[in-house]
Parts: C-alpha cells; structure tokens; sequence
C-alpha cells in the first residue's frame, strides 16, 4: 500500500519550460523579467497598486515593520493561532505581541474581542485569514479606522480567496502572502509583499533593495544609486519566480482541483462528523474559501492523537496545526498564560490537518475517508 502524504508539491505544465528560459536568458538574480511578469500578473488580478515578490512570507511580514516603522516599545495585536512568523517579525523590531483569541467558527482573529485589547501603545493589527478563510474584516478595518491604526493582513493561506467580493489581501495598507511548498501556489520557499497604500511603495522598494535607492536608478529616476535607508536582501531568484509564474497562470486548475479535494472530504465525512461530534471546517456564505486546507476539529486531544496514529497505521499522514503561540517559551515572556485565549487553547489541542495537495487522487481520498470511518466503527 502506497504512502499517502500531508502534502506533495506538484507543477502543472510550464515550470521546467519557464526555468529553462530563466537559465538560457541568464535572468536569474531577483527582479528581472520573469519576477515582473509575476508582479505584474499579481498586481492586475487583485487590484494592488504594487506586489514585490520576497524570499519568503516572513521576510514580506518583516518589510512590512520596517514600513510601519515599529520600535521597541510599541505593541501589535495577533492572534495566538498562528505561525510564529507573524509576529517574530515584529518583536525584531522591539514591538510586544498582545495576544487575540480566536473565534470558535472560522478560527479567526475574534473581532469581538479586538477593541478592548487596543492601547496608545498599538501599532498595528495583524489578522491572519486561517485556512484561507477570510476574517471578520469589515469589523475590523472600522475598529481599526477609528484608533488610526494600520492593519496587515497574514493572507498566507489564502491568495484569490475573497471576503464579500473582495481580495483577501486588498483591505490592509499593507498583506502578505506564502509561496512555500505547502500553500495553494509555490515555488518551493517564496512569499510577497502587497501594498495597497502608495505611500509605502518607494519605500518598499529601497528596503527590499538592501537599504538602496537602486529601483530609482533602473528606471532612470536617477543616475546612480546609494545607499539611503536601513533594508536586507528580500528579493528571490528569476529561478523561484519562474516556477512561481507557471503556478499563477495554472491558478484557475489549481483552484478547481483543490475545491473538488475539500469539497469530497466534506460530503463524505459530513453524516459521520455529526454522528461522533467532530467539527468540520465552517465557511461563512459571505467569504470565498482559498480551499486550502481540511481540518477535523475532534472532541478531544486523546481522540486526535489516537487517529493520527490510527491513519499512521494505514500510512497515512496527518498532522496537528500552531500550538498557541501565548503558552510558547517566548509567549510566557512576554506575559502569555493559560486562560488568555481559551478558544485557541482548546483549538490547538483537538485540531487534525487530513492529507492536501493538487494532485491528490479520488481513490486515495477515498481510503482516507474510509480509514477514518474504520477508527470511529471501531473504537
């Protein structure tokens, strides 16, 4: 019996042909043709005023710190149900992380929770759109309107999903998105900056360029470049964007295949969730899944680690998701304990991540379902 994966890579036709052209046109440092194809693609698609391509989404959520100029002191509200990418970017900068909790539907960023949670000190809201489910972001954009705080959204999971018709990624000053192997579109390590301000977009550039003024000097706006700001090397290889190129044009295959995986988890699994009193993914009528992921939410943490080791048997591999970052060793630090965010706490423990991945087949979704239903006919 063949091993099924958490997760596989796949291509879906033009990869090795776009990155051989990237080799044979020597385009293979950051920003040459084929990384401005992607921009541009990107750019049109959401309606950005500019997309910069990044080495990862954590370095596209540390540009974003630089931008908002975040200082020791200063404090980002975050949901403690996420990748610790979100905020170690900006408690490099100094910032203090305030915890959110988590809604107990979607797994998002609770807005009912949010405003309390606001001081002099905030600097920035950072909602992460979980599964590539949209957060509650009409609600949060007017809280944060009303403080003048700046909003970045972690749109990792979530590329071309949309919340009220509308791009996730498109309603912050400033959004994130993931090019790793395990999202929707990759090329393998790989991220993006999102700029819907235009004030941020100079700026931007000059930080991605290692503190330079060097994209002024390509577009002739100057006629040298220096050295004008503090910044890093965030710009990918023509090698990744080339791949990642293929991955958008292929973004309408993608998409459909990956609806029909979580669409057969959930019609298959449904009468059996109800049965055992197990949580199947809930998507408000108003938001426009990523289909990133298919999660179960099981009653208890014994009942989840006893059918990943279940499936193990039947070699399949599934995975729990974030512990909560508030409870971390670096959480406790900055004030975290247990209670603070219950709903995450009870989440984290209970959450089950099923096998996910483009070319996933039917027949092998079929023996997951069926494995699954054998754990519970049985225990």
């Amino acid at each position: 019996m063949s091993q099924i994966p958490f997760n596989r890579p796949v291509t879906v036709g033009q990869e090795f042909e776009y990155i051989q052209k990237t080799i044979e046109n020597m385009d293979l440092s950051g920003d040459g043709a084929i990384t401005k194809k992607c921009h541009a693609l990107l750019e049109q698609i959401l309606g950005v005023p500019k997309v910069l391509l990044t080495t990862s989404c954590t370095h596209a959520l540390e540009m974003a710190a630089l931008l908002l100029d975040i200082q020791p002191g200063d404090e980002v509200i975050v949901p403690s149900f996420t990748f610790v990418s979100t905020i170690n970017a900006f408690v490099l900068r100094g910032a203090r992380p305030v915890f959110i909790d988590i809604r107990p539907d979607t797994l998002n960023l609770d807005e009912s929770k949010l405003e309390k949670l606001i001081t002099p000190q905030t600097k920035a809201i950072v909602p992460v759109h979980y599964a590539g489910v949209g957060c509650e972001m009409e609600a949060i954009m007017e809280i944060a309107g009303r403080y003048g705080i700046p909003v970045i959204e972690d749109n990792a999971h979530g590329l071309f999903a949309k919340y009220k018709g509308e791009y996730l990624g498109t309603f912050g000053c400033l959004a994130t998105q993931s090019f790793h192997e395990t999202k929707n579109f990759t090329c393998g390590e790989g991220g993006a900056l999102l700029i819907k301000d235009p004030q941020y977009i100079e700026r931007a550039e000059i930080i991605r360029e290692k503190g330079t003024n060097r994209s002024r000097f390509y577009r002739g706006q100057v006629d040298k470049y220096t050295w004008v700001d503090i910044g890093s090397s965030y710009l990918p290889s023509g090698i990744l964007a080339a791949f990642l190129q293929a991955q958008l044009e292929g973004r309408q295959q993608i998409q459909s295949k990956r609806q029909q995986i979580w669409e057969y988890y959930y019609e298959n699994l449904q009468d059996w969730a109800q049965d055992y009193s197990i949580r199947l993914p809930i998507v408000p009528a108003h938001c426009d899944q990523a289909y990133h992921m298919f999660y179960l939410l099981m009653p208890s943490l014994e009942q989840r680690q006893a059918l990943i080791a279940h499936l193990k048997t039947r070699d399949i591999s599934s995975v729990f998701h974030y512990l909560p970052l508030h409870l971390s060793q670096m959480g406790r630090q900055f004030g975290g304990a247990e209670g603070d965010c219950p709903v995450t706490e009870s989440v984290s423990d209970r959450l089950l991540r099923l096998p996910f991945y483009n070319d996933l087949t039917e027949a092998d979704q079929a023996r997951v379902v069926a494995s699954i239903k054998d754990f519970h006919a049985g225990s």
